[in-house]
């Protein structure tokens, strides 16, 4: 007997992780063209069929023995679930922006783009129809927000990658000591260092002959090619604390035009997107949110609570109570906005050569490679 036919699995794992369709079931071809035909047998009782949209009820809620572990109500409310970032996507993006003046006050839902920043990034976008991009996953149905397609893009190790570029520097022991007698983040005190420098220029033209490619542990979006490293152009014969925090500004900067390669691809496809939504670790990092807005050209809207992974799993909790009919209610009514940062529009053509530098990079490694891949 199959134990699993009946435990009910969320939608959005399924969808996203399983190729599972939403409006089709499991795909029989796909089973048994990778061998695993043996889930097919028995009416997919391996597996299971009984599927559940994020937010639906789960039976009759907490279980007594859980109540009692978890310290909670029996019988409280449990909502089918969603993948951690998409949860956070969910928490954000949804968000009322009347007043505000940004542009998608009066557009649609679909002209936000949720990243979800921090041990790696992720890029959410949504459609009414499925748009197909390359490099970038999906197009899922109702794998997020009910009704609408989900293209998820993503960036690997993004915050991972600016905790080894600042502490492999040599000069990240006076950092952390310097840091610390302030009473400060490592990252607070880099960005009051780099005020400090700057002089009279904005602080991201410090990085004007000072160029990184992000992808060291490979490129999951749009390139979607995992042979890439990490490229660093513009070093001096130096190791002293104004060139660990030019090398921090222009790695963070490299996360952001990522970002915005990102966002080029996904509207050459077809997707109209008009405002970023940012949650997650790195979104508490103001200089982290402004070289998005400024690089992207787009503003930036912050949620009201940090941490949108734990407001998109109250929305499910909530509209699995029955205190909303749907998660749409839901996300308008609690994703609050916190903050909006927008583009300094002046130093749009210093962003758009590094773009083109940031471009140059990927291009030349691949030339490098294929010379080094001739045969002698």
């Amino acid at each position: 007997m199959c134990q699993l036919q009946d435990i009910p699995k969320s939608l959005c794992p399924l969808v996203c992780k399983w190729t599972y369709s939403a409006d089709g079931g499991w795909d029989e071809s796909f089973w048994k063209k990778i061998n695993l035909e043996d889930f097919v047998a028995d009416n997919y009782c391996k597996i299971g069929t009984q599927v559940l949209s994020p937010g639906d009820p789960l039976g009759k809620g907490l279980t007594p023995e859980a109540a009692k572990e978890l310290g909670l109500p029996a019988g409280i409310a449990v909502a089918a679930s969603l993948i951690d970032a998409h949860a956070g996507g969910l928490g954000v993006i949804g968000a009322d922006v009347k007043g505000y003046n940004l542009p998608c006050e009066n557009q649609p839902i679909t002209s936000r783009l949720a990243v979800i920043c921090g041990t790696s990034s992720c890029h959410m976008g949504i459609s009414p129809d499925p748009i197909f991009v390359p490099g970038i996953w999906g197009p899922y149905f109702s794998a997020m927000v009910p009704g609408l397609w989900l293209n998820e893009g993503g960036q690997s190790v993004t915050g991972k990658l600016i905790e080894h570029v600042v502490q492999g520097h040599a000069a990240y022991p006076e950092l952390q000591a310097k840091a610390s007698a302030r009473f400060q983040s490592i990252y607070t005190y880099l960005n009051s260092h780099l005020d400090s420098i700057k002089k009279s220029l904005p602080v991201g033209f410090l990085t004007v002959d000072l160029h990184v490619w992000p992808d060291f542990h490979g490129n999951r979006s749009p390139l979607a090619d995992l042979t890439l490293k990490g490229m660093v152009t513009g070093l001096r014969l130096s190791h002293n604390l104004d060139d660990l925090a030019l090398l921090y500004l222009a790695t963070v900067q490299a996360i952001a035009l990522g970002t915005r390669h990102i966002l080029e691809t996904m509207e050459e496809a077809g997707h109209s997107i008009s405002t970023l939504f940012l949650c997650g670790g790195l979104s508490k990092n103001p200089l982290f949110v402004q070289m998005h807005a400024d690089i992207t050209g787009l503003p930036v809207v912050l949620s009201q609570e940090v941490e949108s992974v734990l407001v998109g799993a109250a929305i499910l909790g909530a509209c699995a109570s029955g205190d909303f009919t749907s998660v749409r209610e839901a996300m308008a009514r609690m994703g609050k906005v916190g903050k909006v940062v927008f583009p300094k529009p002046e130093e749009k053509r210093f962003y758009d050569k590094k773009y083109k530098v940031f471009l140059k990079l990927v291009e030349h490694q691949k030339e490098y490679a294929a010379i080094m891949n001739e045969d002698i």
